[in-house]
């Protein structure tokens, strides 16, 4: 007869082999899925090594391009703008190493640079939208003739442009040299601007900026820029805004311009100011913008080429 303890013996007997071969099971898997996972380790190494070898074949063959430009760069830009006049205005974001080099290559294009006028980190700040809208209004001199877009940007495009461009038609002033330190003086005082010791007015302008904003209000920020240098380009002979390659992305200026057709029609934008090649195409867009065109320049994904007159690959 059967006795409850053969039961009970039987029914722990079961569970000690079910329990064996679940851990004689899992350490054949286990050791089967750390092999696995040891091979594709080996496969990630191998494919990351390759595209690291990749990225410095890369940077050494752009690097070798960017000095073959800066060697040709005085030749490529000889006589372009000859007796032209440019002033800069920059953000805090720009390099300075970035100006330094531009205005030194502008020179050699046959230009003089007029000055260099920084806008503060305050000047696209949306906290600050309503108190740069009232000053440029208060500031607008007898006469110039302001658009009706009450956006911040546009209205101290129009008020810079007025007292900082010349006339595209006659290279003369479009206000007088009281309105224009006036003009000045009032964007100092509220924060928004940074001259130098001596503006003054020019025949051109590159609005020269860093990377794309970041933060809160990044699209705005770099929507004001936008829109300033549009507004501040419709009010001369001609404006370039170039910054580096992350200014081209959604939350750069230079993004925002080239999504809206109003701003690409008329301003020129170079996305990688911080090459020598960049620097070279800007003194090209400006000439550009002499002859009345514009134009998308650059390495980004939104630039129509490298330079004027060269179309991207397989566009």
């Amino acid at each position: 007869m059967i006795s409850l303890r053969y039961h009970i013996v039987s029914i722990a007997a079961a569970f000690l082999a079910l329990a064996i071969g679940v851990v004689l099971g899992s350490t054949a898997l286990n050791g089967t899925l750390l092999s696995g996972l040891s091979d594709e380790r080996g496969e990630l190494a191998r494919q990351v090594s390759d595209l690291e070898a990749e990225r410095n074949a890369l940077s050494a063959r752009l690097s070798d391009a960017d000095a073959f430009a800066g060697s040709v760069g005085d030749t490529v830009v000889a006589g372009l703008l000859d007796r032209r006049s440019v002033v800069l205005v920059t953000t805090e974001d720009a390099r300075p190493a970035d100006r330094d080099t531009l205005k030194d290559l502008i020179g050699r294009a046959g230009a003089s640079v007029t000055g260099e006028l920084q806008l503060t980190e305050a000047f696209a700040d949306p906290a600050r939208a309503d108190q740069l809208r009232e000053v440029v209004t208060r500031l607008q001199p007898a006469g110039a003739q302001f658009p009706t877009a009450g956006d911040p940007g546009t209205l101290a495009g129009a008020l810079l442009g007025s007292v900082l461009l010349l006339d595209r038609d006659d290279a003369q002033p479009q206000s007088s040299s009281a309105e224009l330190t006036a003009a000045i003086a009032g964007l100092a005082d509220g924060g928004f601007v940074k001259p130098s010791q001596d503006v003054r007015p020019a025949q051109l302008a590159v609005v020269l900026t860093g990377g794309k904003a970041s933060g809160d209000g990044a699209g705005d920020r770099a929507a004001t820029l936008a829109r300033f240098a549009a507004q501040f380009d419709r009010s001369g002979a001609g404006v370039v805004l170039a910054g580096a390659p992350s200014s081209a992305e959604g939350s750069g200026a230079i993004g925002v311009a080239r999504s809206d057709t109003s701003i690409t029609s008329v301003l020129s934008t170079v996305d990688n100011v911080d090459t020598e090649a960049g620097r070279i195409v800007t003194v090209l867009a400006l000439r550009e913008q002499l002859e009345g065109d514009a134009g998308r320049y650059g390495v980004a994904g939104n630039a129509q080429g490298p330079a004027p007159g060269v179309n991207q690959q397989g566009g």
